[in-house]
Order: structure tokens, then sequence, then C-alpha cells
């Protein structure tokens, strides 16, 4: 399923921040946004920004340059929206009235993202490889994006259907996939593939590691393993490593477009020597009955001391989710580790 950064939705509380006379909060779908008092009502349909959504630079947003501006090699310029803190309240996300639309009819759920000329943040992926891009991310291979549930709150009901399910760390660093197909193996990071000429880093890993030779020797072709390179150069390096290391988070049979239940990954990565993301937590019965519960919950540190990214749920079984026409998964981020970045 694909992100809908912005997207059409409806106001269903709006509650007080102490000590502020000119703001207050709006609940949209999971999510709480500090606005000016007065503008929006409990039942009102709106136009919700997710955090990382970034804006076009037009009149309409003007209001976010002192707050947001980027000038990005990727994206060129436009508004970076971030977790904020306004009078000690957290802040994720924009809400903005369907005036800025154009006229038409809008239903909630509606994807306006692509309409508003709205672009999911991002930083240069090259920078972090020095590798030479060979071609797009390859179109029979999904992406890892986990979606949060603050934007899809029905998981919460999916996830207590369940028979089982694990919590994992959410490790701060760059996806990389590395698959075999057809007996060629690749190598991509988030929306490239990358030559094996000496200069990327997750290539050099592979070889460190015998990666390919492992998998032939396996007769594991028709595979595609996606995991977190985190290291030096990565982000801020959170995980404080002297030397680059990639923790596996799912394994997919690339023909039968199936994901590896949890033990299966497990027993992949002791074959190859590989590391998996950390499992916090295998339970049989889903207890959380808020989100908020879970966002306290995603907060905690790292063993280097720094705060952890958030954490990952997943069945331990895989299971498709009506609700994300996909695999049933979702992601809870750290607001501490938020709020730092």
């Amino acid at each position: 399923m694909n992100r809908k950064l912005a997207s059409i939705q409806y106001i269903h509380n709006i509650t007080p921040i102490d000590g502020a006379d000119r703001i207050e909060l709006i609940h949209v779908l999971g999510w709480e946004c500090v606005t000016n008092k007065g503008i929006y009502n409990i039942g009102d349909l709106c136009i919700y920004f997710e955090v990382d959504s970034f804006l076009p630079l037009i009149p309409e947003f003007e209001f976010l340059k002192a707050s947001s501006y980027k000038n990005s090699p990727i994206l060129g310029e436009g508004y970076h929206l971030k977790t904020m803190r306004f009078r000690k309240q957290l802040s994720q996300g924009l809400v903005q009235p369907l005036s800025i639309l154009p006229k038409g009819e809008y239903k909630i759920g509606d994807d306006v993202t692509n309409l508003l000329g709205v672009k999911k943040w991002e930083i240069e992926e090259r920078s972090t490889t020095n590798g030479t891009i060979i071609g797009a991310f390859p179109s029979f291979i999904s992406k890892t994006d986990e979606m949060r549930i603050q934007s899809y709150p029905e998981l919460l009901q999916e996830f207590r259907d369940l028979d089982e399910y694990y919590i994992s760390t959410k490790m701060d660093g760059t996806s990389v996939t590395m698959y075999l197909n057809d007996n060629h193996f690749g190598i991509c990071g988030r929306n490239y593939e990358y030559e094996d000429d000496g200069k990327c880093a997750f290539w050099k890993y592979a070889h460190k590691h015998n990666i390919p030779n492992k998998l032939r020797d396996l007769n594991l072709d028709s595979i595609a393993i996606q995991g977190e390179f985190c290291g030096a150069g990565i982000q801020k390096n959170r995980l404080k490593l002297i030397t680059p290391e990639w923790y596996v988070f799912t394994v997919v049979n690339i023909k039968e477009r199936r994901r590896y239940p949890l033990n299966e990954q497990l027993e992949l990565c002791k074959k190859l020597g590989l590391k998996h993301v950390p499992i916090e937590d295998i339970s049989k019965n889903f207890t959380y009955s808020s989100i908020s519960e879970l966002i306290e919950r995603a907060k905690g540190k790292y063993s280097s001391g720094e705060n952890k990214e958030g954490i990952v749920i997943r069945p331990t079984v895989p299971t498709y989710s009506k609700v994300l026409s996909g695999p049933l998964s979702m992601k809870v981020l750290n607001n501490d580790y938020l709020l730092k970045e």
C-alpha cells in the first residue's frame, strides 16, 4: 500500500492545551495536531498531511517558512513537516481546510497527495553508499515502508484477532535489499539498485559475509532479504557502530510473493551468519488497547544510550491485512527520538 501523505479526513475531537489561549489540539485518525483556536469544529472534513511530507513552495503553505523550509538536492525547495512541540504539547503533521483544494467532491479517505504536489521527504541515498546506480528498485520486489499505527487505527483490531505477534526494535539506518533471482544477485537501497564496482558499502558488506555464494550454496534462488544497514555516515549512527552492520527484518520468496514466518527468518539468518533485528517480545495476546499505549511502549534506548527509533509489530506467521491490502504490519515511532531528530 502506498502511503497517503495528504488525505481527506475528519476531526473527531478537539481538546484544549493547558496555558494556551490561541492554540488547541486537533485529533485526526490517531494523530494530534496543534492549530490556531476556533478554525475547526468536531466533525469537519479537513486535509491531513503526515509527518515527513514535503510540501511544495506555494502561497498556501508560506506560513511554514520559518519552521519547515528546506532546500533538498533531491526534492528542491519546499516545507518538511516534522514532529514539533508547542506549550509542551506534541504536534505531528498538519491540518488544513479543504478550501486549498481545487473545486470538486471529496470524501473521507481520498488521497490528495499528488493533487497537492506533496512528496515524501528523503535524504540523499547515494551519499550514504558511495555507490554507482545501475537502475531503479526492481518492480518484482516490494519496497520496505511500514505504515504508522496513527494513520491506520483499525490495525489495532486486526492485531487483536491474531494467534501470535512479535515486537522488534526499529533500527536507525537505511533500508537495503539483497536478492538472488534467476541466479542474478543484486543489491538495492531504498530507491535504486547499485553496481558491484568496489565503491558501494552495501556490496562490500555482502562480499565480506559471502552472502551471494551462501545463497547459491543453499539453493535459495528467488529470494529477497531486506534489512536496515547501519553504521558510520548513515543517519547519525545512533548505534555507535565502528563497522557497518545489516539487521534483517523481512525475507520474501520472490516467485511465490510470500514472506517468511519469523522462525524461518531467524533460521535463515543463522545459516547466513547475519544479524536479525532484535526481538523485544513474542506474545499470544495483543493487549494494547490504544495508540497512546503503543506510543509509550515504543520508547527506549539502544545499547549505545541513544534514543531508539521505535518498534515494528508483526504476526509471527505472515497474515493478510484488509486495512492495508497487504501483509499485516505496523510501526510505532519513539516520540523522544522524533523530537531530537
